[in-house]
């Protein structure tokens, strides 16, 4: 698992005009709380908060606010709506040896059978894991996967130390019959049905009005 370190300061001003200033001086405002503590409240180097934030359920190391063991989860992350720049994030205060439950992607490897529809209903499930031992994924390989299969989130593999929290009869992906086919189908089903359709009405119609 990854860990990164980065440096906070103390906050000291609030409301949207003091979070604007924040993000315009590169910093991103931020709330640290947790194990019964009182929130702090920081502001974090934009650029560099952005680049951990790449890596899923990334573990920070906070420095410069006291204390020895400043150790988080980012728990909600705030994004402009538009531009997609980061506008708050709340950080969980966690100790080593702590499980806690978090999401992880659903990595997929391989190709399904020739002519299967791949559809994946899940990206992430979510596992309870030790807080500085969280697994960055779970890969699962589809290789051969044929028409009609079906993946459960029981059946993956979990790495070691991680247990599954999801429901493990919830459908991760399904490999089906390619939609062209079923569109083929339907259109040599509806054209029967105007031809048969079209028999019967010439068969009511009467020999005067034939003639």
């Amino acid at each position: 698992m990854s860990e990164v370190r980065i440096a906070a300061e103390p906050r000291t001003e609030f409301g949207k005009g003091a979070a604007r200033r924040a993000r315009r001086a590169g910093k991103v405002p931020a709330v640290l709380y947790g194990h019964g503590t009182e929130p702090r409240h920081i502001t974090l180097p934009g650029h560099d908060l952005m680049l951990a934030l790449k890596t899923p359920n990334v573990l920070l190391r906070v420095d410069g606010i006291g204390g020895a063991d400043n150790l988080a989860l980012p728990k909600s992350v705030q994004r402009d709506a538009i531009k997609g720049f980061l506008e708050h994030v709340d950080l969980l205060v966690v100790k080593k040896g702590e499980k806690v439950t978090v999401e992880i992607p659903v990595n997929l490897v391989g190709d399904v059978a020739s002519g299967g529809v791949l559809n994946q209903e899940l990206i992430q499930v979510e596992v309870e894991a030790e807080a500085t031992h969280i697994p960055e994924g779970v890969e699962f390989s589809i290789e051969g996967l044929e028409i009609g299969g079906q993946v459960t989130a029981g059946e993956l593999k979990l790495p070691a130390g991680a247990s599954l929290t999801t429901d493990p009869e919830a459908t991760v992906l399904t490999v089906a019959a390619p939609r062209v086919e079923a569109e083929e189908e339907t259109t040599e089903a509806a054209e029967g049905e105007e031809e048969e359709a079209g028999a019967e009405a010439a068969a009511e119609t009467p020999a005067e009005e034939a003639e």
